[in-house]
């Protein structure tokens, strides 16, 4: 697979909603091309772990913990990737309903799956009527959502009144540039929004956290040491889909990530947030 870098770049400066679109349809097959999985989320890392698709499914299972969806009926999966996420729910919550949302056609059109609804909208737009979800859950989407906020408000609209909204999203601290993250300014493309804007932009669309936790240590330096540790093998595996320019660049931006978390400027967080009555605040 061929990729012109001057696209690259114009994606990663514009990141709209159809830069967003072409870069996953560009990149996300090396996640795919080198775990063998069907999730494209960095994962949560401890011990236990020793690959990236085990990484991946205790993501999963961590944010249906904190979204408590051993209690919901219905929930939406919004920036759902191709249902890696929610096949795993599916299959833990048998009785569950769940809506996968994506504003991605072709990564929606990829993946059957018989017990999924599938529908192809944006983050902004949510297609369901108020008050009528249990939970939303954005596992590694909403960091693309612009503005953010627009994402909040159609949250809160369509969660019923003791409805549950989980976030894992990686954050950035405030003022990080190109001089501090280096190349991760490229290929992070994403709005590398801060813990403080989310925390006051779920505040101005009456959600109150209830739940938070950092787990960037779970997240970026194993998988950039897995990474680095298997590089020759996984180069091999992504040469046979790109070029070996895409593949420096990936091993540039894993030990960047790793540095980057080490020196404060990158974390990840997941949050549980629950829908206030607007006449409680």
């Amino acid at each position: 697979m061929s990729i012109n870098p001057i696209d690259l770049l114009l994606w990663t400066f514009r990141r709209n909603e159809t830069d967003v679109v072409k870069l996953y349809d560009a990149l996300s097959p090396i996640m795919e091309v080198s775990t063998g999985g069907d999730m494209l989320n960095f994962g949560f890392w401890d011990d236990s772990i020793s690959n990236p698709v085990d990484a991946q499914k205790q993501l999963c299972t961590l944010m249906g913990d904190m979204a408590e969806l051993d209690s919901a009926h219905v929930v939406t999966d919004v920036g759902s990737g191709i249902l890696g996420p929610a096949k795993i729910w599916g299959s833990k919550y048998p009785s569950l309903g769940i809506c996968s949302v994506n504003v991605n056609f072709s990564q929606l059109a990829s993946v059957e799956s018989d017990n999924i609804s599938k529908l192809n909208s944006t983050a902004r737009m949510l297609p369901f009527a108020d008050s009528s979800l249990d939970r939303v859950i954005a596992l590694e989407s909403a960091q693309h959502f612009k503005p953010i906020d627009d994402f909040f408000s159609e949250s809160y609209r369509i969660l019923k009144d003791d409805g549950i909204l989980a976030l894992a999203i990686p954050t950035a601290i405030e003022g990080t540039n190109l001089a501090n993250l280096g190349i991760l300014k490229f290929t992070w493309s994403s709005e590398h929004y801060s813990e403080k804007q989310i925390y006051d932009e779920l505040s101005k669309n009456n959600f109150e956290i209830i739940d938070s936790k950092n787990i960037g240590e779970n997240v970026y330096p194993p998988l950039a040491d897995y990474y680095l540790e298997n590089r020759t093998e996984l180069r091999e595996k992504i040469l046979t889909r790109y070029s070996k320019y895409v593949e420096k660049i990936l091993f540039e931006s894993m030990k960047k990530m790793k540095t980057s978390f080490e020196k404060g400027l990158i974390d990840y967080q997941i949050l549980k947030c629950k829908k206030l009555a607007l006449d409680s605040r």
